[in-house]
């Protein structure tokens, strides 16, 4: 019951963090215009590439070091500073090259205030509390924080020339948020003594996981780069956008991944090799039952939904959506085999191949498919890179998960899904679009897939009696 309760705490939370910007996309939207929302997507894909190199993969090795000390305090405490430390140093590192790029960017003065994202990093312990299984405290703390955000975007951004305090706000509640975390240290943190610590032992170990993020953000950032320098910051604007309603969507999937990541590598830790796998198999399948669904019924509310959410001038999100929603599925499965199996197993290089992989494809094919493409084009360019970043991994498994077991309900979900997208999309293309007939399609789609489930009986049934049945017992 441990994992749920944090899956349902992390689901809430990752959620959240892509749902707040959801929420105020409609007013943004209107108010800094297509032109302010591109340019925004375009100097914060920029910042993003400094926040990586200062995030030195931590956040990943950090969890998975912390799950395997947790039974451990003083050790536990000793990795933790020394983890911080090395963090502190990437970031001012990182500065120094920001500030080096400064002169030769577009937008100087937006990047100064995109950078407050960078200086929130070297506060960010959300990896302590999740390599001890406590989420409680990271989603109630940053929840309080995000929604003080969004009532100030609604406050003070007012028009075209609010860009920079638009920024600035989200910056700032980023840094708020991870600085919510500290006084809680005291109780789980114990004394150290400094002179004791070593934090550059964890640097190859945390740059092993650092190529694949590195990897990751390349392919889900360098769209957005590109589609700004080759086809105009408006496209980066719209490519932002449907790949935000896209990764809401797939925030409910993937939170399961930071939740078993601790409770898999601990698991592993103990020499539990078969719970390992068993493990695997009901996470997968439970992704599986959630993605499928979720990518028939974006497509199916896509064209119509994209345009009526972001206001006029938003035209070309909705086949952008359309076009991107395969990666809801695809995200889902590698989330599970890459951050639920191969990272708390030890399977570093093969998860590292793996988002090298899909990066080095997205660089090779997103020039010509931008160029001769435009923006669909980049959507399709994301789609084939976590294609290939998908598939590898599912061959690097073959010879230890039984792929029986791991695909085992999925025809199942398929036809639910299929059976689901067909009316939502006729009526979604057959009627004027408004808040009441998307709360319809959703509700209908809702009700087909379920219907669908309950007639089809995937195994997961069975699993959720027994889930509930344990909640019932008091266990």
């Amino acid at each position: 019951m441990k994992v749920v309760r944090n899956y349902l705490y992390n689901a809430g939370y990752q959620l959240l963090l892509v749902l707040l910007p959801l929420v105020t996309a409609t007013y943004i939207s209107r108010v800094l215009t297509n032109t302010g929302v591109g340019i925004n997507s375009y100097t914060n894909s920029i910042i993003s590439y400094f926040i990586l190199f200062g995030s030195l993969g931590i956040n990943l090795y950090g969890n998975r070091e912390i799950a395997y000390l947790r039974n451990k305090p003083q050790k536990m405490s000793q990795a933790f500073w020394e983890i911080v430390i090395l963090r502190v140093l990437a970031v001012i590192l990182a500065y120094i090259v920001f500030f080096i790029y400064i002169p030769f960017s577009r937008h100087p003065t937006l990047m100064i205030f995109q950078s407050i994202n960078l200086l929130a990093v070297i506060l960010d312990i959300s990896w302590l509390y999740m390599g001890i299984e406590d989420f409680k405290k990271t989603v109630t703390r940053n929840t309080l924080v995000k929604i003080i955000s969004l009532i100030a975007i609604f406050m003070f951004v007012k028009n075209k020339s609010d860009l920079g305090l638009y920024i600035i706000i989200l910056g700032l509640g980023s840094l708020l948020g991870n600085l919510t975390l500290w006084p809680f240290l005291r109780g789980v943190i114990k004394r150290v003594k400094w002179n004791q610590l070593h934090p550059f032992q964890h640097l190859r170990p945390s740059l092993v996981l650092f190529f694949p993020q590195a990897a990751i953000t390349v392919y889900a950032v360098l769209n957005k780069t590109m589609l700004g320098l080759i086809a105009g910051t408006v496209n980066s604007g719209y490519y932002n956008n449907a790949d935000t309603i896209i990764k809401t969507v797939l925030a409910l999937a993937t939170a399961t991944g930071t939740v078993m990541l601790p409770h898999v590598a601990n698991a592993f830790a103990k020499g539990e090799k078969a719970k390992v796998n068993q493990m695997l198999y009901d996470s997968f399948d439970f992704i599986s039952f959630l993605t499928v669904a979720m990518m028939f019924g974006l497509a199916g509310l896509s064209l119509h939904l994209g345009p009526y959410f972001y206001g006029r001038g938003f035209q070309p999100v909705g086949l952008a959506m359309l076009l991107e929603s395969p990666v809801i599925l695809l995200i889902g499965w590698s989330n599970a085999i890459g951050t639920q199996f191969l990272l708390p197993t030890n399977h570093n290089k093969e998860f590292t191949t793996s988002v090298v992989l899909g990066a080095s494809v997205n660089i090779v094919i997103n020039f010509p498919m931008i160029y001769f493409g435009g923006l669909n084009g980049a959507i399709l360019a994301t789609v084939i890179s976590e294609t290939c970043v998908t598939g590898y991994q599912l061959w690097v498994v073959r010879k230890t998960i039984n792929f029986h077991l791991l695909f085992l309900n999925l025809p199942k979900y398929l036809i639910a899904g299929v059976l689901m997208f067909i009316p939502v999309f006729w009526i979604n293309n057959s009627v004027h679009t408004s808040i009441l007939s998307i709360g319809a399609e959703v509700l209908l789609g809702i009700i087909v897939y379920a219907v669908m489930i309950l007639l089809l009986r995937p195994t997961i049934l069975e699993k959720a009696k027994k889930v509930l049945a344990e909640k019932r017992a008091g266990r």
